[in-house]
């Protein structure tokens, strides 16, 4: 059945893509490039309409027939919803980030009130880091809302987004397979089979975007997929799985505030934007990126039953290797050394000697 409903969601999803790129320009959705864009003419965006629509009303047509898990899991699909709302209004009228965080904030609170929420920190040295009620909720809130914007962030290649986040979904249709979870199993397998469609025509060189209705649908999915896999896998085990636009934000933010500027402006220091300035080679930043995704994602599933504290050090470790690596002021200062120490050869050899 569940192959059977990935079938029919591609084939509604390429099917709605096509209609949606010939109608785009009259609609409205169209991107403009600017001084952060990628591209250099305008491309249709908003695909993401068509992708998260259809794997929304594909969910919610199955689990009719099933009214127990309708009735457990019908808010779900609600902020769901919600967070692709936001998105389309962004992609049609442009909304400033405060208003789609509301929205996003508000999904998020839906999904606490549903039951899925951040509980336990996991197991360190032995000991259980278990959450109160009054800070597990909150801190899902900010867990989600941060996720979510952080995917929406990383979508700035050709086919990065998507790509990056079938490696998520896939990892969690396993955990949730494995542990006969049927809201995992549903939302990964529909989202899966749309965004894979979805990617046939985002790929480099892209004929469509996705917009924030795509990003920041997949975002708020992948988020509470990762808190539900929670309850069968240790926490760090899921920071691993969902690695790569964590760490991204996390890095482009500790740069920002060395530089003395706000953690939420909007710059070119990614990691797609540094490694595309290195290779100016499109596919191959992306499938760089996504090899470094699915690395991260199998220590993740390795790492499902090992101890948090020992994960924790690993991944400060990797966090700190990347923030060096993906350093542009390394090469500004090398040449500032270098044109520096150059000077003062020169100076030393005009200098008159001392008898």
């Amino acid at each position: 059945m569940i192959f059977l409903l990935m079938l029919i969601t591609f084939a509604l999803t390429i099917a709605c893509t096509i209609v949606f790129i010939q109608m785009a320009p009259r609609l409205g959705f169209v991107d403009v490039p600017n001084e952060r864009s990628m591209h250099k003419n305008p491309i249709p965006r908003g695909a993401g309409i068509c992708f998260s629509l259809t794997a929304l009303l594909i969910s919610l047509v199955a689990i009719v027939f099933d009214i127990n898990l309708l009735q457990q899991h019908f808010l779900i699909y609600i902020a769901v919803a919600l967070v692709f709302l936001a998105g389309f209004l962004d992609d049609r009228y442009g909304v400033p980030p405060k208003t789609k965080f509301v929205f996003i904030i508000l999904a998020a609170v839906i999904t606490c009130v549903d039951g899925i929420c951040i509980s336990s920190l996991g197991h360190y040295l032995g000991f259980d880091i278990a959450l109160p009620l009054w800070i597990a909720f909150p801190f899902t809130v900010f867990a989600i809302t941060g996720f979510t914007n952080a995917l929406n962030l990383i979508d700035g290649l050709d086919g990065l987004a998507g790509t990056i986040s079938l490696v998520m979904l896939g990892a969690f249709l396993w955990i949730g397979y494995v542990n006969h979870d049927e809201l995992m199993i549903m939302l990964s397998a529909v989202f899966i089979a749309s965004v894979s469609a979805f990617l046939i025509f985002n790929w480099y060189p892209a004929t469509v975007f996705m917009g924030d209705s795509g990003s920041l649908t997949l975002g708020f999915v992948i988020s509470i997929l990762a808190i539900r896999a929670m309850e069968y896998v240790e926490p760090m085990a899921v920071m691993f799985i969902v690695v790569l636009p964590v760490l991204d934000t996390f890095i482009v933010m500790t740069r920002r505030i060395q530089r003395g500027l706000s953690p939420f402006q909007a710059d070119k220091t990614h990691m797609h934007h540094i490694l595309y300035n290195r290779y100016e080679d499109v596919p191959y930043t992306t499938i760089l990126l996504v090899y470094i995704q699915i690395a991260f994602t199998i220590i993740g599933v390795q790492l499902r039953h090992a101890d948090n504290f020992l994960s924790l050090i690993l991944f400060g470790i990797l966090f700190f290797i990347f923030l060096n690596l993906f350093d542009q002021r390394m090469k500004r200062r090398k040449k500032m050394t270098t044109g520096r120490s150059r000077l003062e050869k020169i100076r030393s050899w005009r200098r008159p000697k001392r008898r």
